[in-house]
């Protein structure tokens, strides 16, 4: 059950509708929110509506058990298992045919005849999101971060809101369950909720769905049939596209959950105009990044045991956060290309300081960060490593064609996300207030008319958001 279709519409006006009546209610309003998350997950595989519970009640029980003892021994052995028991979870659906591959080509490389089946296993969707809720919650009542969760309803909607259970964002239980404690008393901002919606509406729908569909999908199913100005506008397109696919799920989620009075943390901000590669992971994907910092980073060490160790726990942490993104070396790339930006930022930035301060200087880094960027999205992106590989060779040529792929307005689409970049970064709320005060009848038609304009632009049909498969 995707976002923008009239499935979902017909379920969330009927959750919403639920949620008004049972305001007064809190603990009902919660139970019905559980049942009804539970209800939307199971639209892709009901069975898998029992790994999430079991993710579930495994966080739940060792929060009660680490909250229980002062014993470290005891606190860290139930730390141990728990976050094992997620990581066995999620490795074995997510990673077991990938060593299976891996194992099976050593095996032939050393002449050994034998080799281990596939289990051809069916990703539960969603399944990273919600390991690392149970991850961050078992960790963050050890480290004594937040309260443990004693209620079974509030863990149950902490690990399973349907708003961000697919795609996320990643919200830390120290951020929700507070919520989950009384009701907030504060007034729904509607306004602002259906503004992010349609945003996020249409992003996903007119400028990422466009985009894949009119320039990126065909270029990179194909990348030796097309020139290096067409690979070139598609790597651009592809970076506005996953941008808008990804930070329009989140604009719709945020807008939902705050429809159902729940409040989500910011999780884009402009990352495209970033000066550094640490800037930009202070922007994009900004939970995850946040997750990988405080749960990965830190504990091996961070910046506190010299620099040649730092500039290993950037590399470390960024090649497990392109893992976590998939079992495949294109992903391994990716996050090794990042993790060794870091580090080498973090080398030589007392080199650049003064450079970066200077305003030529800001654009030039804002340049070459993005174009950094784009490189690392086409092993993201690209079918396998090879294609990827075959993709930046044909960047390196074949430029004499020119652009014959892309029409005008899938370029406007491009120029209109890179735009969205560098606007004030009061812009939607400027537009949130004027929408505000437009009478019922004038947002009822300015809501219509964007609706109108994304029916009319976009592809046929629904694709599912990026992040799905992760």
């Amino acid at each position: 059950m995707l976002f923008p279709t009239l499935a979902f519409l017909g379920f969330f006006l009927v959750v919403a509708a639920l949620s008004a009546a049972l305001d007064k209610h809190f603990l009902a309003k919660k139970l019905m929110l559980t049942i009804a998350s539970f209800y939307f997950y199971a639209q892709w595989n009901w069975r898998f509506c029992f790994l999430l519970a079991g993710s579930t009640a495994v966080s739940y029980a060792a929060g009660l058990v680490i909250a229980s003892t002062e014993d470290q021994r005891k606190r860290r052995l139930t730390v141990g298992i728990a976050v094992t028991a997620h990581l066995l979870l999620l490795s074995f659906f997510k990673y077991r045919d990938f060593v299976t591959t891996q194992v099976n080509a050593g095996f032939a490389a050393l002449g050994i005849g034998t080799e281990l089946p596939f289990a051809d296993i069916v990703l539960p969707i969603g399944i990273s999101f919600f390991t690392f809720h149970g991850i961050s919650y078992v960790v963050d009542v050890y480290r004594k971060d937040v309260e443990v969760c004693r209620r079974p309803v509030d863990m149950a909607l902490y690990m399973s809101f349907f708003p961000q259970l697919v795609s996320g964002p990643i919200v830390r239980a120290a951020y929700f369950l507070p919520q989950l404690a009384k009701p907030s008393g504060d007034r729904v901002p509607i306004t602002a909720a259906l503004v992010l919606i349609l945003f996020g509406l249409f992003k996903k729908m007119v400028m990422a769905d466009y985009l894949a569909a009119n320039l990126v999908d065909p270029v990179f199913a194909a990348p030796t049939s097309y020139g290096g100005a067409d690979l070139a506008l598609a790597t651009y397109g592809y970076a506005v596209q996953i941008y808008c696919d990804f930070s329009g799920y989140t604009d719709m989620a945020i807008g939902l959950a705050e429809l159902l009075g729940f409040r989500f943390p910011l999780n884009f901000r402009q990352p495209y105009r970033s000066q550094s590669l640490q800037e930009f992971w202070r922007r994009w994907h900004i939970s995850l990044s946040n997750w990988l910092r405080d749960y990965l980073y830190k504990p091996l060490g961070g910046s506190r045991q010299g620099p040649m160790r730092t500039y290993l726990n950037l590399i470390a942490t960024m090649l497990l956060g392109g893992i976590w993104h998939g079992a495949q070396w294109k992903f391994v790339i990716w996050g090794a290309l990042h993790g060794g930006g870091l580090a080498a930022e973090r080398l030589t930035m007392k080199l650049t300081e003064r450079w970066r301060a200077r305003q030529i200087g800001k654009v030039v880094f804002t340049i070459l960060t993005f174009h950094f960027v784009c490189f690392c999205w086409i092993f993201f992106r690209a079918q396998d490593f090879d294609t990827a590989t075959l993709y930046i060779q044909g960047l390196a040529s074949g430029w004499s064609t020119g652009v014959t792929q892309a029409g005008q307005l899938t370029v406007g689409l491009i120029v209109l996300g890179m735009t969205i970049q560098f606007t004030p970064r009061t812009w939607l709320s400027n537009i949130i207030e004027t929408f505000g005060r437009l009478p019922a009848w004038g947002q009822g038609c300015a809501a219509g008319l964007t609706v109108a304009i994304v029916e009319a632009l976009c592809p046929p049909g629904v694709s599912p958001f990026i992040y799905f498969q992760f």
